[in-house]
């Protein structure tokens, strides 16, 4: 018999009912069966989704060309491979998530803020994906009428009737999958994944075809260029774009541990992470430059959207099967990227009595509250404001996490006290003031930055603005340097 607060039945000995459930707790040697392919089929499933294939055409539209677009994609997500295998080696030693790897550095209780922060941008990036899922039926139903439908916008809203009616009715199928579980995704992940290949490579053979070859698909020119009008400026735009790359998986960073909580080793999660994260994000950001350049050929004008791209088309069958292609991108990058890491935070809040499925369903809810489309009507806005933007806010958590785990805990956990009152992450009264610190100091300097480029305010001093240029980088070493010098005694080796 075991008191109130004992909760001996997940594989912790002295757990806290409060602290743990069956979704937080470590998961045993018999879950553990995600294989590389599996590994490497999440990351193909999340990396083929419409706002990679918007990504390097946002960076057209600021300027550059298509290899100077695909390659910052690249080295960005090279770049965040490096936290992402990091943060990943805890998840598949002790097999604990994201909010309870969070409590080594910030405390029992207090690992909740870096776990909310984490989720809150999950639900701006469910709502996002969506409205995308949303907007293909929608233009599906476009296409095979021949006529725009739904009549004027809604007030308020700034979408129609129909937009909304596909929006609600995209989300509604979402949450009919996730209602099954962790394991449903790990399937849809697996036969998604060749799918998706397929469909994008017959996507940019039909961008071939009708543009009579890649010489006039990637004619267009770098407004940097040398000699060019603007050559002194790319490295201005390259930077921030970098950073705005990075950001992009910023958020997966640092919640890999809900995933590689169930892999079979350190090697599958590595091998894994790095066959599928790099390689398919380059390749459909190609993809996504090569057809959006074809369509200048094609059109006359540059389509950057695949929804409307594809509603464009014509032929029945062809939109039709694009467009379900379109939606498995969607549903596959959404459910796995934007719903695992939300609901493992709102269930840290109140293990005793939160679950998964109530813990996706207030994901969902938040993700239709913030109006997403209008989060990404602009390149400028979706770019240098809501992906930088939260970037600064979630690499002073990376760094924090990385340093803890890597520097002063020399990846030595006492798991059991990760679900307990009393132990080696109490620190005062459940809250480690020292991550706290370290947390507001990196966020604080890329504040302005972030007001300027929102349009809270008209201008800021130059300094601001190009600390916010590198807004991950600056809040990952800020706070990880500050988090280590404040510990540096206070952690048993």
């Amino acid at each position: 018999m075991t008191g109130h607060n004992q909760a001996p039945t997940y594989g912790v000995a002295r757990g806290d009912s409060r602290l743990i459930n069956a979704d937080l707790a470590p998961t045993p040697a018999a879950g553990r069966t995600w294989s590389v392919l599996n590994m490497a089929a999440l990351w193909i499933g999340m990396a083929v989704c419409v706002p990679t294939y918007m990504l390097a055409g946002g960076l057209i539209d600021l300027g550059m060309n298509w290899w100077q677009a695909v390659a910052t994609v690249s080295l960005g997500n090279l770049v965040v491979l490096v936290p992402m295998v990091l943060n990943g080696h805890p998840g598949a030693k002790y097999g604990i998530p994201f909010p309870v790897l969070a409590r080594a550095s910030f405390g029992v209780l207090g690992a909740n803020i870096p776990a909310l922060l984490r989720g809150l941008v999950g639900c701006g990036w469910f709502g996002i994906q969506t409205w995308i899922g949303g907007s293909a039926i929608y233009q599906l139903l476009v296409a095979l009428t021949g006529r725009r439908l739904g009549g004027s916008d809604l007030f308020v809203l700034g979408i129609n009737r129909v937009e909304l009616l596909c929006f609600l009715l995209f989300w509604a199928l979402q949450v009919v999958l996730f209602w099954r579980g962790i394991e449903s995704i790990k399937v849809l992940e697996s036969w998604a994944a060749p799918f998706l290949i397929v469909m994008g490579l017959l996507l940019l053979g039909w961008a071939w075809v009708r543009a009579d070859g890649f010489g006039p698909m990637l004619a267009a020119p770098s407004e940097f260029a040398v000699g060019g009008p603007r050559e002194g400026r790319f490295w201005q735009t390259f930077f921030p774009a970098l950073t705005g790359m990075v950001g992009f998986w910023a958020t997966l960073s640092l919640n890999i541990p809900d995933f590689t909580r169930y892999a079979k080793s350190q090697r599958d999660q590595i091998l894994g992470q790095a066959l599928g994260l790099p390689t398919f994000m380059t390749l459909f950001a190609f993809i996504g430059v090569a057809v959006t350049s074809a369509t200048v050929v094609i059109y006359g004008e540059a389509i950057p959207d695949p929804v409307v791209l594809l509603g464009r088309m014509g032929g029945g069958v062809a939109v039709l099967l694009s467009l379900l292609a379109l939606s498995v991108a969607t549903l596959s990058t959404n459910l796995a990227a934007n719903v695992v890491s939300p609901a493992n935070a709102i269930i840290n809040l109140a293990p005793d009595r939160m679950t998964f499925r109530l813990g996706a369903l207030v994901t969902a809810g938040l993700g239709v509250a913030i109006f997403p489309w209008k989060l990404i009507e602009s390149s400028q806005g979706y770019i240098f404001t809501w992906l930088i933007g939260y970037s600064a806010l979630l690499g002073p958590i990376g760094g924090i996490l990385l340093v803890d785990y890597y520097l002063l805990r020399r990846t030595r956990l006492e798991v059991e006290d990760l679900y307990r009152r009393g132990g080696d992450y109490e620190y005062r009264g459940g809250y480690n003031p020292a991550a706290l610190v370290a947390l507001i100091l990196g966020v604080l300097p890329n504040v302005p930055g972030f007001a300027a480029a929102a349009g809270f305010v008209d201008a800021v001093p130059a300094l601001f603005s190009t600390i916010y240029t590198y807004a991950w980088f600056v809040g990952l070493l800020l706070a990880g340097g500050t988090y280590g010098l404040l510990m540096r005694r206070s952690v048993r080796r």
